[in-house]
């Protein structure tokens, strides 16, 4: 998987298929677990991403960090990566047309990791996780926090939309829903975890 992974990054690093590779310092393919239960993605790199090459290491990226320690999680045991890879200039909205080109990166990233629950942070990656499960986006208030059981690239997920970190920052008023949800994804993971414990206690009966 690894060296999947790292195909990619060079697939990444060669791109021309927008214009965004002329202005980026390095692309930010992704980070994290090989075998992460849940994937985090987010919109894009901002300027200290761009500028080292890794996702969500700015003031975004310390208050993820704070959300996953308080549900007994560090940034090892998810994957984090981003629907583009290459900084927009000045951190504007990312064009549909660089959407559509970086998105195939993303999709193969999901098939290489298998996540068991996507975790999408803001309305672009919530829109891009719902367009490939086949499901309707209308706004973030009204899907934030909730668990859409959904297939999505051949896979059976739990999918969570929920606010990007940087709009708590911005909003602070946003922070609080932001912290419930992220009590909800622990619940959610603990669900799954105990499923996987019975099947292995299942499986163990019989041999």
């Amino acid at each position: 998987m690894a060296v999947s992974l790292d195909e990619i990054a060079r697939q990444v690093e060669a791109c021309r298929k927008c214009g965004l590779w002329k202005s980026r310092t390095r692309p930010v393919v992704g980070e994290g677990s090989l075998d992460p239960k849940i994937m985090f993605i987010g919109e894009a790199p901002g300027r200290n991403e761009d500028l080292q090459g890794r996702p969500f290491i700015g003031a975004a990226g310390k208050l993820l960090t704070e959300l996953l320690r308080g549900i007994g999680l560090t940034r090892d045991d998810v994957y984090i990566t981003n629907v583009l890879k290459c900084r927009p200039p000045g951190n504007r909205d990312p064009l549909p047309e660089e959407v559509e080109a970086c998105t195939p990166y993303l999709d193969e990233q999901v098939k290489l990791l298998r996540p068991r629950i996507i975790v999408t942070l803001g309305r672009f990656s919530t829109f891009y996780a719902f367009s490939r499960a086949g499901l309707t986006f209308t706004s973030m208030v009204k899907v934030r926090g909730k668990i859409f059981k959904s297939q999505l690239l051949g896979l059976r997920v739990s999918l969570m939309p929920t606010y990007h970190p940087a709009a708590a920052l911005y909003y602070p008023k946003l922070k609080e829903p932001l912290i419930k949800d992220f009590e909800k994804l622990k619940k959610e993971l603990e669900g799954l975890d105990s499923v996987d414990e019975s099947r292995t206690i299942s499986l163990s009966d019989f041999m």
